[in-house]
């Protein structure tokens, strides 16, 4: 199991990686992910699986089954995760989920289990949502959450549609869509992921599951000013949509230290962007997640109404648009407890359950199938960043859990 891990963690580790950053830039339908994707099905051929691909460009990778077609409804076991990043992450967020399940699968034929239910490796596409904003496209598009009309809408900073990066990487746009068919086909999905939080390393335990995700959403604000001479126009005379803009973020960490939720402006977009210009327009966008849904509405509520008296000071026009959205996932119960009786048996305590204020393919595939997911500890607490890390004996202890669970549930 061990060498099965590091032989394919060593070979994904350089794609996509960028040599100035120590990061990664794996995004979708460009050559960093092509070079993902065919890792993936190399992986999966070598292994004997069926691959296939759905109509949303998400992988699939069949034990038992020549695809989907021939999995009874509510029958297969599936496990996996995304190999996407954001601009400049980490090697684990994502990866780690999709060569572990690889790795325990490797891990269940050196038992010499038979599995009595057909077994299915995923790698979701654009889970990150860095290139075209919106996280989850390729799980959202087979649960039917994000319509083929809104899909083909998206565009990449450059101007560049979904539709037309599709084309270039030689997939069919004009077929995306709900696949009501195929998901029906699962009984059970399993997401490993490294855990974005301190959680695990504070209680001092390798692997834990997953109890819920926070409700969380992006949000776009624009403020719109006068562009004008940094240095000739008077401070008294200028309609500066920076300072507006620089208020809200402010605003925005006070809101969410109050209400014990986050609020991160991570993303911003200036014009002119020149130095010695104050801005016409300055476009920041608002990632926010709170534990329910009524704290998280009062949060961005708060944040709108400081942007809005702050613009107003200024003699800035606001404009607040929700990009993206994602109600609170409450896992269930069943397929969770079942994962921790599964776990239990080995274990000498407990299997910890905890929340996460990130948001996952697991989460939105809930509404349609039965998921559950196992978090892997993360020493620092750091993700989405190159200082993202997992030790390797916790490594190894998630590809334990994750075959330890996928015999109970696929095997038996």
């Amino acid at each position: 199991m061990t060498a099965s891990f590091h032989e394919m963690w060593e070979e994904l580790r350089p794609l996509g990686r960028d040599s100035s950053s120590g990061g990664y830039r794996r995004y979708a339908w460009t050559g960093a992910d092509a070079d993902c994707r065919a890792w993936f099905r190399a992986q999966a051929e070598a292994r004997g699986l069926a691959c296939e691909l759905d109509r949303n460009g998400n992988q699939w990778a069949w034990l038992g089954a020549t695809g989907h077609q021939d999995v009874a409804p509510g029958d297969a076991v599936v496990t996996g995760s995304h190999l996407d990043s954001v601009p400049d992450g980490g090697a684990f967020d994502g990866p780690l989920g999709v060569v572990s399940s690889f790795a325990a699968l490797d891990e269940l034929r050196r038992r010499g289990v038979e599995f009595t239910k057909p077994l299915a490796i995923v790698n979701f596409g654009d889970e990150e949502g860095a290139r075209f904003g919106l996280a989850c496209v390729g799980s959202r598009l087979a649960a039917g959450a994000l319509t083929p009309e809104a899909a083909h809408r998206l565009r990449d900073g450059d101007g560049v549609t979904l539709p037309q990066a599709m084309e270039r990487a030689g997939y069919d746009p004009d077929a995306i869509g709900p696949d009501p068919e195929r998901l029906a086909r699962i009984g059970a999905f399993v997401e490993l992921h490294v855990e974005q939080g301190r959680a695990l390393d504070l209680s001092g335990d390798p692997v834990g599951i997953a109890s819920a995700i926070w409700p969380h959403g992006r949000w776009r604000f624009d403020f719109r000013g006068e562009a004008n001479h940094a240095g000739t126009t008077r401070l008294e005379d200028r309609r500066d949509p920076m300072l507006s803009y620089a208020a809200t973020v402010l605003a925005a960490r006070e809101q969410a230290r109050l209400a014990g939720a986050l609020a991160t402006f991570g993303k911003i977009s200036v014009e002119p962007n020149g130095v010695n210009a104050i801005p016409s327009l300055v476009r920041g966008w608002l990632d926010s997640r709170a534990p329910d849904q009524d704290t998280l509405d009062t949060v961005v509520a708060g944040i709108e109404r400081a942007a809005a008296e702050r613009a107003a000071r200024d003699g800035v026009d606001l404009s607040v648009v929700r990009e993206s959205f994602t109600p609170v996932v409450e896992f269930g119960h069943a397929l969770r407890d079942e994962l921790g009786a599964i776990l239990g048996k080995t274990a000498e305590r407990p299997v910890p359950v905890l929340g996460t204020g990130a948001g996952h393919d697991a989460g939105i595939l809930s509404g349609t199938v039965p998921t559950a997911m196992l978090f892997v500890r993360n020493p620092t607490g750091v993700s989405h960043s190159p200082a993202e890390a997992a030790a390797e004996d916790d490594c190894v202890a998630g590809v334990t859990a994750l075959a330890d669970v996928l015999e109970g549930l696929a095997c038996h």
